[in-house]
């Protein structure tokens, strides 16, 4: 299921919404070079959370690899600023693509409840606990993690809490078959929420990679509790 947009209507504009977009485009352009092979490898190791890096697991000097014929040497900085930097940046432009999407749709209404300032100290919050599961779930992972999703699961997990009866209009695929359906939030954000902890559980016991799905989890669970302590009181 594919979000398209919901009914839902604002009524302030969203400005840290918009920021934090601007701010990813940015990331992918200038820091990620539009995904030049290059310049990813560099942005990934430079400014993506690696677990084992962060507890000093990995020698300095040994060559982790990244994707095709990527690799990151190990230095012996352990780089905490990583577990912020890693919220701007993403691994592909479908990856960039699709979490700015699901920031638009649920992210403005969100930050409609809160304003702008408490929207972003929300979303930092809600990507800061998304790591912290990430890294306390793949300790031992040398691979980096980069991406939004985590935060952004905080702002579905807020939407859910404060507007579950909203309609959102999703593109559902059944195999070859396309076709869009209303549903209420709570259906929609309840199915993505569970398909991250099927995910996630096999991940457990399996070596580190691919997507971060205890992140998604993390994230979502901080947006659901954190959202009643930011939204304005009327």
């Amino acid at each position: 299921m594919f979000p398209l947009r919901d009914e839902n209507p604002t009524s302030s504009q969203p400005v840290a919404t918009l920021t934090i977009i601007v701010l990813c485009a940015l990331s992918w352009a200038l820091l990620q070079g539009f995904g030049n092979s290059q310049s990813l490898a560099h942005s990934l190791c430079s400014f993506g959370m690696i677990p084992a890096k962060l507890f000093a697991l990995i020698p300095k000097g040994t060559r982790v690899p990244v994707g095709g014929d990527m690799y990151c040497v190990m230095e012996g900085q352990r780089g905490i600023y990583t577990i912020i930097s890693h919220m701007f940046m993403h691994g592909g432009w479908f990856h960039l693509i699709g979490n700015m999407w699901f920031l638009w749709i649920f992210g403005d209404n969100v930050e409609d409840s809160m304003g702008p300032f408490r929207f972003a100290i929300f979303y930092i919050l809600c990507g800061l606990v998304a790591a912290g599961t990430q890294l306390i779930t793949d300790t031992s992972s040398a691979l980096p993690m980069v991406g939004a999703s985590g935060a952004i699961g905080g702002v579905m997990g807020g939407y859910g809490r404060l507007y579950p009866h909203a309609k959102v209009h999703t593109l559902l695929i059944l195999g070859f078959l396309f076709t869009t359906v209303s549903m209420p939030a709570y259906v929609m954000l309840g199915y993505w929420f569970l398909l991250q902890l099927i995910g996630g559980i096999p991940s457990l016991s399996a070596a580190g990679g691919g997507v971060a799905f205890w992140a998604h989890v993390g994230g979502f669970a901080a947006g659901f509790v954190l959202v009643t302590l930011f939204r304005k009181s009327r």
